[in-house]
């Protein structure tokens, strides 16, 4: 406004400068209102800008390039590796019995002159050995199976001779068949990098659609030792859960994953939605360790573990906030440092007693802390609804401490999950229903034989073998 228009409303009288200002006002409140609204969405985004994998569930191959080092400096100032003065841990040799061919070298001359012949060659003491690991040369080997026809003497007929079940069933041995689909699902290889590796490695002759039938003939193979690993894992005590994406078609899905301490199950479904947690775990009455996503709510508290890996990340955001939600935030970073290390301290002594203790101790720090950020104010907004969450499932946060077997972490599921994410970004997920049957099946296979430390190659080999011969398949017990 410039001073001859204020003047010219000025010279108006009283009621015309008290309508001017009034208007003024409301415009200005307005204003202020929208500034507040911006500086709202303004550090929503600089919050969303800041997460990380440090501070969130974000998976760390999300993080920003620029972003801070994903490990700090050791405290100590120590270097990476092991120490000076470290027992060092050299290859074993393996012993007599389990050596395929021994070379032996004797000494051609001596340090004085002396040219040994070999009528000296008398060995005196134990001799020095050295041990070479090779592979021999690999190739399969192929058999001919010949159907003979012979006429029958008695009506002229002839007759063909009929080739055995396990024979007819593919031009494939189950040796073979097994390497292929530890390579695929294993080593997570691509089907043509397999035909390449078959060609260099067996010479074998082989196509990409031969890995698929080959694939789909052991994901079918695999119908009642995953059933068998649902029910295990749905009857055990304490079981690890988790989830993370999926694609059929490049449609995006979801992958879920069981785990106890032998057994794992995967199970593809349409969603993270809670039904799809109820169909997984059906009526298990298990101890289940999981994160705060709202799909497991509808478990007791008193049968959940919640992850405190997952508190820790979501203590780490609130601290990085301003205010009462930085206090919030180390608070809890705190409280979570004290309770890994109280933990640590139980794995090497299992003193029970002394982990009831410090755990006690941390959750009376805690409550008081969590009650105060819960309450209504401004200066709580930030923190509220995290702290109203977890007041809410409180008995959940501490099952570790009463119940023997349950962990405060869900790392165990994470790590279980990890093979199967890599396959699903080389793979780019499944391209039809069934297929996503046969992956987790596939998935549930390898992740299991891992656990029980127990080698996938070898298991498959039975596997392919009772299958082709109609035999009841091994189960994975």
């Amino acid at each position: 406004m410039e001073r001859a228009e204020a003047e010219a409303i000025y010279d108006q009288g009283r009621d015309a400068v008290v309508a001017v200002l009034l208007r003024m006002d409301e415009q200005i409140q307005r204003l202020e209102k929208r500034v507040a609204q911006q500086d709202e969405r303004i550090e929503q985004l600089e919050r969303r800008i800041g997460r990380s994998s440090r501070n969130s569930s974000q998976p760390p191959s999300a993080d920003l390039p620029g972003g801070p080092p994903k490990r700090g400096k050791d405290r100590s100032g120590r270097k990476q590796g092991a120490q000076p003065g470290h027992e060092g841990k050299g290859r074993p040799l393996l012993p007599a019995w389990a050596v395929n061919e021994i070379v032996e070298h004797w000494p051609v001359d001596c340090g004085c002159g002396h040219v040994f012949a070999e009528a000296d060659r008398v060995s005196t003491g134990q001799p020095a050995r050295h041990q070479v690991e090779d592979l021999p040369v690999m190739a399969v080997t192929v058999t001919e199976h010949q159907c003979q026809r012979e006429r029958c003497p008695g009506c002229g007929q002839t007759a063909t001779g009929v080739l055995a079940t396990e024979v007819a069933s593919s031009a494939f041995g189950p040796r073979l068949q097994a390497a292929i689909v530890t390579l695929s699902i294993r080593n997570r290889i691509s089907r043509r990098d397999v035909v390449e590796l078959c060609e260099q490695l067996f010479a074998s002759r082989i196509s990409t659609g031969t890995i698929d039938a080959i694939l789909t003939r052991a994901g079918d193979a695999l119908v009642e030792p995953y059933a068998d690993l649902l029910d295990r894992v749905r009857g055990a005590d304490a079981l690890n859960m988790d989830e993370t994406g999926w694609r059929l078609k490049g449609a995006q899905r979801a992958l879920w994953g069981a785990f106890t301490d032998r057994h794992a199950v995967f199970a593809i479904a349409s969603s993270r939605h809670e039904d799809h947690a109820r169909d997984l775990l059906a009526d298990t009455t298990a101890i289940v360790t999981s994160d705060r996503w709202w799909a497991y709510g509808h478990l007791p508290v008193k049968r959940r573990q919640v992850c405190w890996s997952h508190l820790q990340r979501d203590f780490a955001m609130h601290a990085d906030g301003l205010a009462a939600e930085k206090q919030l935030g180390e608070h809890g970073l705190r409280i979570c440092e004290e309770l890994f290390w109280a933990w640590e301290i139980y794995e090497h002594t299992d003193d029970r007693a002394e982990l009831k203790r410090r755990i006690r101790k941390l959750r009376r720090e805690l409550k008081p802390i969590l009650t105060r950020h819960a309450a209504k104010g401004a200066r709580y907004r930030h923190g509220r609804g995290f702290a109203r969450n977890l007041l809410k499932i409180w008995p959940a946060l501490w099952t570790f401490d009463a119940i023997e077997g349950v962990a405060p972490t869900n790392n165990h599921a994470e790590r279980g999950l990890r093979g199967a994410v890599i396959y699903r970004k080389l793979s780019l997920g499944s391209q039809s229903e069934d297929g996503e049957r046969r992956i987790e099946r596939l998935l549930s296979a390898h992740t299991t034989c891992r656990l029980q430390r127990r080698s996938l190659h070898a298991y498959l080999i039975d596997l392919l073998g009772a299958h082709s011969r109609g035999d009841p398949v091994p189960l994975l017990a």
